[in-house]
C-alpha cells in the first residue's frame, strides 16, 4: 500500500470522529482513544516513514501518585514500511490552565521492523511527551514527540525519534 492510501484512511477516521458533535455536552465515557499520525524516525533521512497509530486509556484505572495522576495506556502503530510497535505502559496527566494538558508517558513494547528500520531488538522502550488542547469535554487535539530505544539490550541501539499529531476522543 502506498502512503496516499494511509493518509486517506486516517483522514476518513478523523472526519467520522469529528462528525460526532464536538461541542455536545453529553455523558462522556471514561475510555479515551488517541488516533495519531506523524513521522517515524524523522531524524534519520534514510529511514523516516509516515506512521499511523492508536492508543487506549481507561480513566477508570487512573490513580493519584506522588508523580501525579497516572493511568495505564495500551496502543500500537504501523509505518508505511510495515514496521510495527505494540506497547503497554503508563501516562501521567498534568493540567496547564483550563485548556492545555501535558502528558508524559513510558511504555515498553514489542517492535517488528518489517521493511523499516532495524532497532536492534524486539523489546523496545517508548518515552513520550504530549501537549494537547481541549476542544470540548470529549475532544482534544495534540502534538507529541517520542523516542524508542532498546536500552542497549541488542547488539545495536540506534533508536528512533518520532513526532505525531493526535486526536484524543472520549467515548
Amino acid at each position: 500500500m502506498n502512503k496516499n492510501i494511509y493518509i486517506k484512511i486516517f483522514s476518513a477516521v478523523i472526519f467520522v470522529l469529528f462528525s460526532f458533535s464536538i461541542n455536545a455536552e453529553e455523558n462522556v465515557s471514561e475510555h479515551q482513544y488517541n488516533f495519531y499520525t506523524g513521522n517515524f524516525d524523522f531524524s534519520d533521512n534514510k529511514q523516516k516513514a509516515i506512521l499511523f497509530g492508536f492508543q487506549h486509556q481507561n480513566e477508570n484505572l487512573e490513580r493519584n501518585t506522588f508523580l501525579g495522576n497516572a493511568s495505564p495506556i495500551t496502543g500500537g502503530f504501523i509505518t508505511e514500511n510495515s514496521a510495527a510497535y505494540v506497547y503497554t505502559g503508563v501516562e501521567w496527566n498534568y493540567a496547564i490552565g483550563n485548556k492545555i494538558k501535558f502528558t508524559p508517558s513510558f511504555a515498553p513494547g514489542i517492535y517488528h521492523e518489517g521493511d523499516g528500520k532495524d532497532l536492534g531488538h524486539a523489546l523496545e522502550f517508548k518515552t513520550e511527551m504530549q501537549l494537547s488542547y481541549t476542544l470540548s469535554d470529549s475532544t482534544n487535539l495534540g502534538m507529541s514527540y517520542n523516542h524508542i530505544s532498546n536500552a542497549s539490550l541488542g547488539d545495536k541501539n540506534p533508536g528512533a525519534n518520532s513526532y505525531m499529531f493526535n486526536l484524543l476522543k472520549n467515548f
